[in-house]
């Protein structure tokens, strides 16, 4: 079994994002992607999101950050809600009319308990699988393809290891799947 990866080619990010809106539409399957991808979030940390941390039911209107106690570090995050990931939420808050102390992403016949992480890796696996090259993808994989595409993307190191928490440039780097990724470059630009 290999090191988890990141989604590294776009057009199978796009298919593995959309595969449960468009391939097997499930709205709550898509948010849990979606919000996965969008939040860099450890999936312990997603799956024990309630609809209270999202969304303010007194003004009936999502919030723009969510204040995370990460359950692996103890410490404080507070995470951006984009667009992409509100209208995710949108579309299944509207599904579900959840009550306020229930958690996100829950069984459909019951709302009083989370999904547990084998139940999110069969979500994240069958998407993969049916989307994407790359063997090595879990929940984990969400978090890091995060990461990946925002690197290529120009987002400074320095950024990208205060969001993972890593003591080092060279640890991101390797996380990610960078280094491999620069070797690559290399043995690509060569034609002797």
């Amino acid at each position: 079994m290999g090191t988890t990866q990141p989604i590294r080619k776009e057009d199978e990010l796009y298919s593995f994002r959309m595969y449960y809106a468009d391939e097997k539409p499930n709205v709550r399957n898509y948010t849990l992607i979606v919000l996965g991808l969008n939040t860099a979030l450890r999936i312990g940390d997603l799956l024990s999101l309630k609809w209270s941390s999202v969304y303010n039911f007194q003004f009936q209107s999502f919030y723009d950050h969510i204040l995370i106690h990460e359950q692996k570090t103890g410490k404080r995050n507070n995470v951006l809600l984009n667009a992409t990931a509100k209208d995710a939420l949108q579309a299944y808050f509207n599904e579900r009319s959840p009550e306020e102390g229930e958690y996100i992403f829950t069984k459909t016949t019951c709302h009083e308990k989370p999904l547990n992480r084998s139940q999110a890796y069969r979500i994240v696996k069958t998407a993969a699988v049916h989307t994407t090259q790359e063997d090595c993808i879990s929940c984990h994989s969400l978090r890091k393809t995060f990461g990946y595409h925002a690197w290529k993307q120009g987002t400074p190191p320095a950024l990208l290891m205060d969001i993972y928490n890593h003591s080092s440039y060279r640890i991101t780097q390797h996380y990610l799947g960078i280094s491999q990724d620069e070797r690559d470059e290399i043995y690509l630009k060569l034609d002797l």
